[in-house]
């Protein structure tokens, strides 16, 4: 199947869940910085409210504030967006009524640069540090494993022969001086708008070291190859692993792309679905859900069982494109919103082409999540425990009207699991997080080149966005890290 034609898995219509404490966010991957504060959400939330302005009143600065994300535990999600940077910095103020809440007024020394200001810190330790950046990643270490030395040599030879041909989906990329230069092999490599827009973000924000790479844009891993065969592997690098692919792992391209379009393009994102998780747990309706297209045949059969069992899931099929012979047995379900998923008690998710890229979405709502078995994987799910975090079925399906009786029968334990599934996935998928796992990627990358990387025949620039419409000066001071 073709990367143009790939199941967009409707997560691109879909939302984002949310962590405890009220975040006040500076420019996605710029600064981080937390406000915790409890509040009552739903008789004050119309008295809460943030400002956020310079420092200095001699600096005058666009900030979009939304409406806080009432993430009813107790907890607001505050987002906001600069398009201008400030030098002296900002002054957050988080109040109920006029009155101020926790420490606030919070004060986030400057210079703070807006998304577009080409200003990249030239200390990438110190940069990880601001972030909070983890310092191990077991799926990175995991991956590299098996590639203690890159022979760039060895890529360039084998490389374009063996996944670059007429139907590929590869780009290869030369980073040099903190620029982007790439370019496509294959048919299908339309999807390097996310690759390019995560890279140039990234080196706007920090240097990042000279490297050469080949990104898989396809559906499915790449590198089968054993390490004890000869030749051995290839590190490729793509969206999704599996259990017998060799591939290094980056986030999917719709996380990567929630997480850059927050709050511009995108309205449901990782972080807009976490006040958007429906009605509260007791209110929720006690079925399992689903809804997707029809790109593996355990969703057919999952659409039967909910034929067969009304009582216990309502799963239908949006779109036939695999299976079109199926349509007239199994009828086509209409499209519905991404947040109105929870208003159900259970969520079903099962693999598209290869893992359902609408997982991390799931798991950030307040539903339980009915994992399949999968021999695919997204750069998180390490983290993530059956039983702990969601609750495991087989692959083919054949215990999933068994976990939902239990999950029916055992309430409060069903619950506590989603609860704990939707805390853990705040954790994991904070835009910071997503900035800090590809750096270490890519940095992991490039102590491992056995030679210099080079500009080749046919690589091009991959420029920088225009950002005509506000003054980018950039400061020798670098940002203090300040944990509020």
């Amino acid at each position: 199947m073709a990367p143009s034609d790939r199941d967009r898995h409707q997560a691109l219509a879909a939302g984002a869940s949310g962590s405890s404490g009220t975040s006040c966010r500076c420019e996605r991957g710029r600064r981080q910085k937390r406000v915790r504060a409890e509040l009552v959400p739903a008789a004050g939330q119309a008295q809460f409210k943030v400002v956020i302005k310079s420092l200095s009143p001699k600096e005058l600065v666009r900030i979009h504030v939304p409406k806080p994300l009432d993430r009813n535990d107790g907890t607001f999600l505050i987002r906001y967006r600069m398009y201008e940077s400030v030098n002296e910095g900002l002054k957050i103020e988080v109040l109920y009524g006029d009155e101020h809440v926790a420490q606030s007024p919070y004060i986030l020394k400057g210079p703070i640069y807006h998304e577009y200001c080409e200003c990249p810190e030239e200390d990438p330790q110190a940069w990880q540090e601001t972030l909070s950046c983890p310092t191990k990643e077991p799926q990175i270490a995991k991956d590299f494993a098996s590639f203690p030395s890159i022979n760039l040599q060895q890529m360039l030879n084998e490389v374009p022969k063996r996944f670059g041909e007429e139907r590929g989906a590869i780009v290869h990329y030369t980073i040099l001086n903190n620029h982007i230069y790439r370019r496509p092999l294959g048919k299908y490599t339309d999807f390097k708008m996310f690759s390019d827009e995560i890279l140039l973000s990234l080196a706007r924000k920090v240097l990042l070291p000279d490297l050469e790479f080949y990104i898989n844009l396809g559906d499915w891993p790449l590198e089968h190859r054993k390490v004890n065969e000869t030749p051995g592997p290839l590190p490729i690098i793509s969206w999704c692993g599996s259990l017998d692919s060799r591939d290094i792992i980056l986030p999917t391209y719709d996380i990567t792309h929630s997480t850059l379009e927050a709050m511009r393009g995108v309205t449901n994102d990782l972080l807009s679905i976490q006040g958007n998780t429906g009605p509260s747990w007791i209110n929720k309706t006690e079925k399992a859900f689903f809804r997707g297209r029809d790109s593996r045949e355990e969703r057919l059969q999952l659409v039967q069982l909910a034929k067969e069992n009304p009582q216990l899931l309502d799963a239908g099929i949006t779109g036939y494109f695999f299976f079109q012979e199926k349509e007239k047995e199994l009828g086509k379900a209409k499209l519905i919103g991404f947040f109105d998923f929870f208003k159900y008690k259970y969520q079903v998710n099962v693999d598209g082409t290869v893992a359902a890229y609408r997982y991390p979405y799931l798991m950030l709502g307040d539903s339980l999540v009915l994992k399949q078995d999968s021999p695919y994987y997204e750069h998180f799910y390490m983290a993530l425990q059956p039983w702990k975090h969601y609750v495991p079925i087989k692959r083919n399906l054949a215990d999933l009207l068994e976990k939902v009786k239990w999950a029916k029968e055992n309430d409060e334990e069903a619950k506590r699991i989603a609860k704990e599934g939707q805390l853990t996935a705040r954790d994991l998928l904070q835009p910071h997080r997503i900035y800090c796992y590809y750096y270490r990627v890519l940095q992991n990358y490039a102590e491992r080149q056995s030679s210099k990387p080079e500009l080749r025949d046919g690589m091009e620039l991959v420029p920088q966005p225009d950002d005509s419409t506000s003054i980018c000066q950039c400061q020798g001071k670098r940002p203090s890290r300040e944990e509020l």
